[in-house]
């Protein structure tokens, strides 16, 4: 995840993950869930997801992701576009402040793209005009988390392995009437279900993570397309020299919005020239 130490050989000060609670926009609309589902009808609902996303073709997205550990809770948030068909999008990632109330680092922009993360005003000792890649089948996490954001697509795509959902019911997002569903997913059966393009990266995920089954909640408009998912996921992270080599159990939840379907994308993957080829300074962690 998107990390920030302060001092040489310091544990990690500021992590990522997610908090999201736009479902405070519609309050719950109890009386209208008499269109009942079986378990087996919500199952299928969320599996037909990632299809639907491609059929709609883009959107914009507004990402936060909350980790709380050791008694520390950290939010990041994100603000952008993603394209389904190509599965890129980029986003402003804006950090927390500092623990002493000093505003944190200028926003990161990602660009997301299959297997790869890049990143620009990365800090960390990297030019503000070059781009850092991150080849996301190597990171212990698949990116679900490292980044800050759960790639919109890749969220998505964790509903394949949806085991287990249940309807809960109708209410409304910002207005947009829809359906929750709330269930299980099991990364390692969403992996071999996946397209090609995020297969690495989940399967990457399924080792990387300390439980393979992730709680999500997920809300889908009359369309059936995805316009809220939020995950919970939990590793275990190592606190390094400074933290006596202990090892800490984190929670992650990772939540996406998605309105304005059909948004145009600009999202273009950077030249060789402008991807920084130096050593990224200790600050950067990874997962």
């Amino acid at each position: 995840m998107v990390v920030r130490q302060h001092g040489r050989g310091g544990g990690a000060a500021v992590a990522a993950a997610a908090l999201v609670m736009w479902s405070t926009a519609g309050c719950a609309d109890r009386g209208a869930a008499a269109d009942d589902q079986t378990p087996e009808d919500a199952v299928a609902a969320v599996h037909r997801v990632p299809v639907t996303l491609e059929s709609a073709g883009s959107a914009k997205a507004r990402t936060a992701m909350e980790m709380a550990t050791g008694g520390t809770r950290v939010t990041i948030r994100g603000r952008g576009t993603y394209d389904f068909k190509d599965r890129m999008g980029q986003l402003k990632v804006t950090l927390p402040q500092e623990p002493s109330g000093q505003p944190g680092q200028q926003p990161i922009t990602e660009l997301l793209a299959p297997g790869a993360l890049y990143m620009k005003n990365r800090g960390a000792g990297v030019p503000p005009d070059k781009w850092v890649r991150v080849d996301t089948t190597t990171l212990s996490d698949g990116n679900l988390v490292t980044g800050g954001v759960t790639d919109p697509m890749a969220a998505a795509e964790l509903l394949r392995g949806a085991r287990a959902a249940t309807y809960v019911g109708r209410t409304k997002l910002a207005g947009t009437p829809v359906r929750h569903y709330r269930g299980t997913a099991d990364i390692g059966r969403a992996a071999k279900a996946a397209s090609k393009q995020n297969r690495g990266s989940l399967e990457a995920a399924a080792k990387g993570f300390s439980k393979r089954d992730v709680a999500f909640d997920v809300y889908l408009d009359d369309e059936g397309r995805l316009r809220k998912i939020r995950h919970r996921f939990h590793f275990t992270h190592s606190g390094g020299p400074s933290a006596g080599g202990r090892s800490d159990e984190v929670e992650v939840a990772s939540t996406t919005l998605l309105y304005g379907f059909g948004t145009p994308v600009n999202a273009e993957l950077p030249a060789a020239g402008d991807i920084f080829a130096g050593k990224i300074a200790e600050e950067w962690e990874a997962g």
